[in-house]
């Protein structure tokens, strides 16, 4: 039960912590950490060379976006119909049944949200709910829909979209591909531990989050993107955005014809 699609880490100076790798190596699922070529010895010394892809940029100041749109193409350039985007922050992944959450030892939670998206005609990007928003003490339903896709995604190649700006490129893409009509499914059931954004040395910490006001910038640029469904707040102490998704409810997943799934509410 290999993933179906190819799994990439877009990675920048985290080649002591590689977390997200070390996850994946512990699961034995295939992946490529892609890198900018100045890191490669470093990246070299503590990861297979087989799964490292060298960028043919560095350093140019737009944070991962340039890694992530080049990824885009490189998938495509395979034949993939779709792929994942990791950020290098991820821990470990779980599975949430009855209210409890149970570390995968495989691969089956990318697989299985493969096949529930292929089994739709629109959904355009899948991915996995963050552990912290999954507390034992609620219960949920096993996706939610037409809502932010944050770090773990599975992106539908064929989209007529690419990664832009600099700050929040996750819910930007999301908005864009609601506002088309598509649907996007974030997987409660199968969470994934994130360190949060800032907490760790490297990728975007150490460039552009450094500055002081980083959090209004990245709350304003996205309230610039999206007017129509987006606020900037100030809570827990910082400035952030706010985004209204309920006018996105309209959007409805379609099974394909042939296709049938069991007689259960996957969603709200």
């Amino acid at each position: 039960m290999t993933p179906r699609y190819p799994i990439y880490i877009v990675s920048k100076g985290r080649w002591e912590s590689r977390l997200t790798a070390k996850a994946l190596i512990k699961r034995d699922i295939p992946f490529h950490i892609v890198i900018e070529p100045q890191e490669y010895d470093q990246y070299a010394s503590v990861i297979d060379k087989d799964k490292i892809l060298i960028l043919p940029f560095s350093n140019l100041g737009q944070g991962s976006i340039p890694a992530r749109n080049w990824i885009w193409e490189h998938s495509i350039s395979t034949g993939a119909k779709r792929h994942w985007i990791l950020d290098d922050n991820i821990r470990d992944f779980y599975v949430f049944y009855r209210n409890r959450l149970y570390k995968t030892t495989d691969d089956i939670t990318f697989r299985a949200i493969e096949e529930w998206v292929d089994a739709h005609e629109n959904i355009a990007l899948a991915g996995m709910q963050y552990k912290m928003f999954v507390p034992k003490t609620h219960s949920r339903y096993p996706i939610t829909l037409n809502t932010r896709i944050y770090s773990c995604i599975l992106i539908d190649n064929s989209l007529p979209f690419r990664w832009r700006g600099v700050y929040n490129e996750d819910t930007d893409l999301s908005l864009r591909v609601l506002k088309a009509g598509y649907c996007t499914a974030l997987f409660n059931v199968y969470p994934a531990e994130k360190i949060a954004t800032m907490k760790m040395r490297g990728g975007n910490t150490d460039t552009i989050y450094k500055a002081k006001d980083s959090r209004l910038r990245m709350a304003l640029s996205l309230m610039q993107q999206h007017p129509d469904v987006v606020d900037v707040t100030y809570k827990w102490g910082r400035y952030q955005h706010k985004v209204d998704y309920t006018r996105f409810a309209k959007n409805k997943p379609i099974l394909k014809r042939d296709i049938s799934l069991p007689r259960i509410k996957f969603y709200d």
